[in-house]
C-alpha cells in the first residue's frame, strides 16, 4: 500500500474525528456520547430527505461520515412520509433512551450547527428547505 493510500486513510479519520470533537465541546459531551448522536441523527436526517436531495448532501460529506450516513440504509424504506418535528426528535430521544437526553431540539441544533460549518451554504438551504418548517426551525440562522 503506498503511503498516498495511508495518508488519505489518516486525513479522513481526522476529519471525522473533527466533526465528534466539535460536537462533543458544542454540547459538552463525551466523544463517545457526540458520535452517537452525529451518528442518530445523520440517520434520521438522511431517512427524512427527499433521495435526491439526501444524495446531494452526501457527497460533500467526508468519507468517513459519509460511510456512517449511509451505514444501514434501506433505500426502499426511504424517505419517511411522515418528516414532523416531533418524530425526529422521538427517533433521536429513543437511541438515548438508556442515556437520557433531556433536550432532543438542542441536540439535533448542535449537530445541524456542525453541517453548517461544514457543508456549502447552498447545499444546507436545499437541505433546510426540503424539511418541514418546525424542523427547519433547528437549523442555525443567519
Amino acid at each position: 500500500m503506498s503511503g498516498t493510500s495511508i495518508a488519505t486513510f489518516t486525513q479522513a479519520a481526522q476529519q471525522a474525528q473533527q466533526w465528534v470533537n466539535e460536537l462533543a465541546d458544542d454540547l459538552d459531551w463525551t466523544d463517545a456520547r457526540a458520535y452517537r448522536l452525529l451518528r442518530n441523527v445523520l440517520h434520521t436526517l438522511r431517512d427524512w430527505l427527499p433521495q435526491e436531495e439526501m444524495l446531494d448532501l452526501s457527497a460533500q460529506l467526508p468519507v468517513l461520515i459519509r460511510g456512517i450516513y449511509f451505514e444501514g440504509w434501506k433505500p426502499k424504506e426511504t424517505p419517511v412520509w411522515d418528516r414532523r418535528k416531533e418524530e425526529f426528535a422521538a427517533r433521536i430521544k429513543e437511541a438515548f433512551r438508556d442515556d437520557g437526553l433531556d433536550d432532543p431540539d438542542e441536540a439535533i441544533a448542535a449537530v445541524f450547527s456542525v453541517l453548517e460549518r461544514h457543508v456549502s451554504r447552498g447545499e444546507i438551504e436545499e437541505v433546510r428547505n426540503s424539511m418541514k418548517k418546525s424542523l427547519r426551525a433547528l437549523w442555525p440562522t443567519d
